[in-house]
């Protein structure tokens, strides 16, 4: 792989895309391209085509295509185009744990709305399975109220480091 991190060797660079391709993508449940293709944004000094992905992680075009369209709705990759350029540019936001984390909150509160939903159209069920949308629903609410705490918390200790 090309572009090993400054004071890096190669070895060290391309160990490291491996490690992220299966640790990120077991702990996100992507695909292992993910984990690595997220590795590669995330080590590269400059945004990459994706010819360049392509040619980094051996990948064919629309395994590339697919890994990075995943990146993007997770929040944590870019795409766009360089100012007089033809092609898109892919790279590593520079506020990816945040996008990472609205991303959940988002996904959570789409589950959260589905759970206050569910719990109504189930008015008529037998109390067991009353019983199971309520937990469902007090768990999402919980889910929710708490990551939206963590994301301002996250948020905000951000901003310090920055301002420091």
């Amino acid at each position: 792989m090309p572009d090993a991190t400054e004071g890096g060797s190669d070895d060290a660079h391309d160990a490291l895309i491996e490690e992220f391709g299966t640790h990120i993508g077991r702990a996100m449940g992507w695909p292992r391209m993910a984990g690595r293709t997220a590795g590669v944004l995330m080590l590269s000094e400059k945004p990459l085509t994706l010819g360049e992905l392509q040619d980094t992680l051996d990948a064919s075009k629309g395994s590339v295509s697919e890994t990075t369209r995943l990146l993007i709705a997770n929040g944590t990759v870019e795409r766009f185009k360089e100012t007089g350029q033809r092609h898109f540019v892919y790279r590593w936001r520079d506020d990816a744990w945040i996008g990472c984390l609205q991303h959940i909150v988002t996904s959570t509160t789409q589950l959260r709305q589905l759970s206050e939903h569910a719990q109504e159209r189930g008015a008529g069920m037998p109390e067991v399975q009353r019983e199971r949308l309520r937990e469902m629903r007090e768990y999402y609410r919980f889910m929710v109220g708490h990551l939206e705490t963590l994301l301002a918390d996250y948020t905000a200790g951000r901003e310090e480091r920055k301002a420091r």
